[in-house]
């Protein structure tokens, strides 16, 4: 006789993505595009969490709104709780407290990992979608190490403002030469680098652009819950 265990409301689908509310399009390989991952994950928005209040604004007032979503997915039976933007890692530690499973906040929590891979004199260096408001309080939530060099996308540029002012139209083409335009700039002021690690959820359908155009390896939220999903 075979005895199994229940306790759950769902099953088969361990990752839950905390969702800011936003309206712009998510195209294969962005983390809100379900068609992203080879495994089931489950999906709640966070409501009043838009792109503007959370990257421009430090996500000012939204945790408990953060950690009763989590809530949520975790009583419905998810193992491991992330977010769809590398700048909720202000949350890590206050999430991370409260929810009974591991969190992962942002994609800047595999700098250390990668860095300890890395060749001496090479560094991981960040690629964000808003460099003027990434603050060493972002990095330090996670971790990230001191003096890891940071690059942005051209403010004001397609990749930026259709994300940031919640567009529900994208140049999906201008969007991905953005993403490399930065990425070489990146690597032509910083000859030390030696492995590119995205902060932003949206920029995983460009890694392969970029991994062409610089000749290093890319990181993102999605290489980081690949490994998740296998420990689960």
């Amino acid at each position: 006789m075979t005895m199994i265990k229940g306790g759950k409301a769902v099953y088969g689908a361990p990752i839950g993505i905390l969702m800011l509310d936003a309206r712009f399009p998510r195209i294969p390989g962005d983390m809100g595009n379900a068609r992203t991952w080879p495994f089931p994950v489950r999906y709640k928005v966070v409501r009043g969490a838009s792109p503007d209040h959370v990257v421009r604004r430090s996500a000012e007032g939204l945790l408990p709104a953060f950690i009763e979503a989590g809530r949520e997915l975790v009583d419905d039976g998810v193992e491991v709780i992330t977010t769809n933007c590398g700048f909720l890692s202000l949350f890590q530690m206050e999430m991370s407290e409260v929810l009974d499973v591991p969190v992962v906040t942002s994609a800047m929590m595999q700098a250390v990992p990668i860095q300890a891979m890395l060749p001496p004199g090479r560094r991981v260096g960040i690629l964000t979608i808003c460099r003027e408001t990434l603050t060493d309080a972002h990095l330090d939530a996670v971790g990230v190490p001191e003096g890891t060099p940071i690059w942005g996308v051209g403010t004001g540029c397609e990749f930026q403002r259709a994300l940031l002012d919640d567009d529900s139209e994208l140049d999906v083409e201008q969007a991905g030469q953005d993403v490399v335009d930065a990425a070489v700039s990146f690597v032509e002021n910083r000859h030390d680098l030696g492995a590119i690690l995205f902060e932003c959820t949206n920029m995983p359908p460009y890694a392969r652009q970029v991994r062409e155009a610089t000749g290093l390896p890319v990181f993102s939220i999605e290489s980081c819950l690949h490994w998740v999903a296998a420990a689960l």
